[in-house]
């Protein structure tokens, strides 16, 4: 269903460097409460109280992120260099939690489509990761003359992640369009959940 669908997040930010280490990975995960008698009560439960989508819509659920980056700039004689790019990922999930009793059918629908909804988020939390790999990739090392104050460099930079951001969310815009088509993944998520044969 196209009405299910991720939001994401993807700031550059810090680019007065400190130190060149490993990158790192902050996942936190949030539940907004569901309830229903049904698979379709359920549903109409996480549209009403999921996560926004946009201005008016409402997801099931959600994955965000922003990025943070600590850059380790060498400058010698006149020539900027980029020693190191450290990213910091902060990963946020958010997704419904039934917060009402029901049926061990229902129980049982239920458990198979948040598996399936957790593995769909945590794939968009993967491209993500993914993305933040490729941006480093694509600045460590970068170099050039004559920028002392390493201005010419940093305006590189940012150039080079911008545009790594902009191929991996089209990359999340295709993962999306795919799962939520009729007859996706998505869609068969909510078949099984609300019975639909």
């Amino acid at each position: 269903m196209r009405t299910v669908g991720i939001t994401l997040i993807a700031l550059v930010c810090g680019f007065a460097g400190v130190a060149n280490a490993d990158s790192k990975v902050v996942v936190k995960t949030t539940t907004y409460p569901v309830t229903g008698n049904s698979g379709r009560e359920i549903m109409r439960s996480m549209f009403s109280g999921g996560p926004t989508q946009g201005l008016q819509a409402r997801a099931m659920a959600a994955t965000r992120y922003d990025v943070k980056w600590d850059m380790d700039w060498d400058k010698n004689g006149g020539t900027c260099r980029l020693k190191g790019a450290r990213a910091t990922l902060f990963l946020t999930y958010n997704f419904p939690k039934l917060a009402s009793r029901v049926s061990p059918d229902l129980q049982s629908r239920w458990t198979k489509f948040m598996a399936g909804v957790r593995t769909h988020e945590q794939h968009h939390g993967q491209l993500a990761q993914d993305m933040v790999k490729a941006a480093e990739s694509s600045v460590v090392g970068m170099t050039n003359a004559n920028d002392p104050g390493c201005t010419r460099t940093q305006n590189e930079a940012r150039r080079h992640i911008s545009s790594i951001y902009a191929q991996y969310e089209a990359r999340q815009r295709a993962f999306d369009a795919k799962e939520h088509q009729r007859g996706g993944n998505v869609d068969a998520l909510v078949a099984g959940l609300v019975n639909r044969g």
